[in-house]
């Protein structure tokens, strides 16, 4: 293992051994390698069993990467036994070896987040509450908010303090029971049931602090409550937790992440030692220097400076565009002249934004131009209709009580079994307080239904138990062919005959194809793996992917991606665009600390280009309420009053082309951005309508106030120009 490569300050944090230890590392400062480098020393030089390391990442890539990393250090099984992988894969594991002990069996299910959102549905049409008033997905977010900060059903309705709280609490509730009912645990819980376990279970908390002697926790300013209390449950006996993370790159505030646990790591450890990571290897000091500018403007981070040995470097462009439109044109413009001149690859750019709905206009550029691209954060493929289909199949063979898997396909393909006779079942299952697939046994049940009804679910019934007879003893690959064969699923899409049908069935055989991919990697799985069917071990493997984890870096297309999703990666030349306010800083960012949070997405965005940085605006934007003038972004006051080029005069040497003579940044904001205005109503005020009476409000935005009203009236939103209402 050749520690030369290592600069000074990566080289303290390897060789240091026992005791806290707090790595900020900076964008491109070399962090992963400080991590494996770290572990290969304490397994080689210290005589650390790989078993008594955990190491955390928080996504899947990472972990491989990390894995793949120490496979390249270390040679043979010297790795053996280590613990790598993102707090919901540990704590999966965790569960299925010794959940038993909270009533957690071992074949439990994990609900993302689509299945989440459809509990929430039925809870809410069992509640008689229309949708269209309480929004399904802001009610799941906010039952996951209150998981995140360790908050029981019970205290959330005792300290609700409005009506949307109140409705969270009663939706929260049943979602519990239902998930219970259905032996599934979502992502929060796969943490919250980790820290139950080892806050009531003496031998399980014994068992885990005792394996786990050093702990690393990769990304550490992105934990929420609830990662940060389990890795102190964790580390609490030997203390060697090693976190690695930078302040300015906390973004992930709208999940719960708190910046602020990273930064009082010293106050939790007093006898901690601090270590930063400020070399960078990725960007130029040009580029740094103008992201420097943009972050330090918070008041709350860490004082740190990255530098880098690439001291020369082109200049970062500001360009404006008459609307997004243009603004499109303008970077496929550059784009296709750099591929054209063989100086760049598409493979090169990335496109960054926002928010999802800013890609609309270069998805339309580029396939005009024939600009080979891909969308990151689109349609998941595990999340299309075929995929969840199949997937729900295989989840009903591990887990009968997966209730919801079982309506997802019950009549898919069609079986005549119709909403009348499941309308039954659900009711008995209700009464009875079983699975529906349990209910569908119960002669009791059966006596009341029409022969036709119960054949319909006794032939459903008795396929399933035959396929389930049958994965016992079969590999996952032969169980899956033979599932979509008995159920007629693969037939059914093939018959259908239409291109969209055929298209999806060729997604399904992607699935079986990966399927025994997956089976040959697993069969080199850890030995100290919990045994679990390979059955289970997919579904597991599914369920914690995510978009990041499928990205291929090496395909020679343009990338466009939100600034969330482009977190960790790099490109040679980076677009940051749609710099303007409403934008970024978005417009549902109201506070300080909020404000603060966008101006760290800037930075992400700008510390994620290695050669070239590239800004853009539109001065003016479609909207839902029509188009309107843009006012640039108040980031970029930061970047001073130094004129900056456009893309046209890096591409062609003068700046004929341009669609606008650029200003410079600071004259350029400060002659734009009006003195923000307080918004009038408050949530949770109570206020009058001439004609509706008295209601709550439910939010205030920019230009619109939503207000509930009791009785039938409901949910109301009023234009904040022409206000109807008043204080109450």
């Amino acid at each position: 293992m050749d520690l030369s490569t290592l600069n000074l300050e990566q080289l303290e944090a390897v060789l240091h051994k026992d005791g806290p230890l707090l790595v900020f590392a900076g964008a491109g400062s070399g962090k992963t390698r400080v991590i494996t480098y770290r572990i290969a020393h304490l397994i080689r030089e210290h005589g650390v069993a790989p078993r008594h390391i955990l190491a955390v990442t928080f996504t899947n890539k990472a972990a491989d990467e990390l894995k793949e990393r120490l496979e390249r250090i270390l040679q043979g099984d010297e790795a053996r036994g280590l613990w790598v992988g993102t707090f919901h894969a540990v704590c999966a594991r965790i569960l299925r070896e010794s959940g038993r002990a909270i009533d957690i069996p071992p074949n439990f299910v994990v609900y993302d987040d689509g299945d989440q959102l459809e509990v929430v549905r039925r809870v809410l049409i069992e509640l008689n509450i229309d949708e269209k008033q309480m929004n399904p997905r802001a009610i799941r977010n906010a039952i996951s908010r209150a998981k995140e900060k360790l908050i029981p059903p019970r205290d959330y309705r005792e300290s609700a303090s409005d009506y949307f709280e109140r409705i969270v609490a009663s939706v929260y509730e049943r979602y519990e029971t239902y998930l219970r009912a259905a032996n599934a645990l979502d992502f929060d819980d796969l943490i919250n049931k980790a820290i139950e376990l080892l806050e009531t279970q003496p031998h399980a908390r014994e068992r885990y602090q005792d394996q786990f002697r050093y702990i690393l926790v990769d990304e550490y300013q992105d934990v929420n409550y609830a990662q940060y209390v389990l890795t102190r449950l964790l580390a609490d006996k030997y203390r060697n937790l090693c976190v690695v993370g930078d302040d300015d790159q906390s973004i992930y505030g709208f999940r719960g992440a708190e910046v602020e646990l990273i930064l009082r790591f010293e106050q939790d450890f007093p006898d901690a030692k601090v270590i930063k990571l400020e070399r960078n290897y990725r960007s130029t000091q040009v580029i740094l220097d103008a992201a420097f500018k943009v972050v330090s403007e918070n008041r709350f981070r860490a004082p740190k400076r990255l530098w880098t040995e690439r001291k020369e470097g082109a200049p970062i462009t500001l360009t404006p565009a008459r609307d997004e439109e243009e603004e499109a044109r303008i970077i496929a413009d550059y784009i296709y002249r750099q591929t054209q001149l063989g100086r760049r690859r598409y493979g090169d750019f990335a496109v960054l934004y926002r928010t999802n709905a800013q890609s609309r206009a270069f998805e339309e550029r580029f396939m005009r131009e024939r600009i080979p691209h891909r969308l990151v954060g689109a349609l998941r493929f595990y999340d299309r209709k075929e995929i969840k289909d199949v997937l729900a199949y295989l989840r009903l063979l591990a887990n009968p009580d997966d209730s919801l898997s079982l309506l997802r396909i019950i009549n898919t393909p069609p079986r005549k079994i119709g909403q009348a006779t499941l309308k039954q079942v659900q009711t008995h299952a209700a009464e009875c307080g079983i699975s529906l697939y349990r209910a569908m046994h119960d002669p009791l049940l059966l006596q009341q239904l029409a022969t036709s009804a119960q054949n319909a679910l006794l032939g459903f019934v008795a396929l399933m138990e035959q396929l389930r007879e049958y994965a016992e003893t079969h590999t996952l690959t032969d169980t899956m062919r033979t599932l979509l064969q008995q159920t007629g699923y693969l037939a059914w899409l093939e018959g259908r005959g239409d291109a969209e049908s055929i298209d999806r069935a060729g997604n399904v055989r992607e699935l079986v194809n990966f399927a025994e991919r997956f089976e040959t990697r697993d069969a080199e799985r850890d030995a100290d793996e919990v045994e679990l069917s390979p059955l289970m071990r997919f579904l597991q493997y599914v369920s914690l992917v995510s978009d990041l984890d499928t990205l291929n870096e090496r395909e020679n297309q343009v990338v466009l991606m939100t600034l969330h999703a482009a977190k960790g990666l790099e490109f040679p030349v980076v677009f940051l665009v749609g710099l303007e306010q409403g934008l970024l800083p978005h417009s549902r960012s109201e506070t300080p600390r909020e404000i603060e949070e966008e101006r760290r997405l800037c930075y992400v965005g700008m510390t994620r280009a290695k050669d070239e940085l590239h800004l853009t605006y539109a001065l003016s934007r479609g909207s839902y309420e029509g188009r309107r003038s843009s006012i640039p972004s108040p980031f970029l006051r930061a970047l001073g009053d130094d004129p900056m080029p456009t893309l046209y005069q890096t591409l062609y040497g003068a700046p004929a082309s341009a669609p606008a003579k650029p200003r410079t940044p600071a004259r350029a904001v400060a002659s734009a951005v009006a003195r923000p205005t307080p918004a009038p109503f408050l949530p949770g005020q109570r206020v009058r309508h001439p004609e509706l009476g008295t209601g709550i409000v439910v939010k205030c935005a920019e230009t619109v106030v939503t207000v509930m009203f009791p009785g039938g009236t409901g949910m109301r939103s009023f234009p904040l120009r022409s206000c109807p209402l008043e204080e109450a």
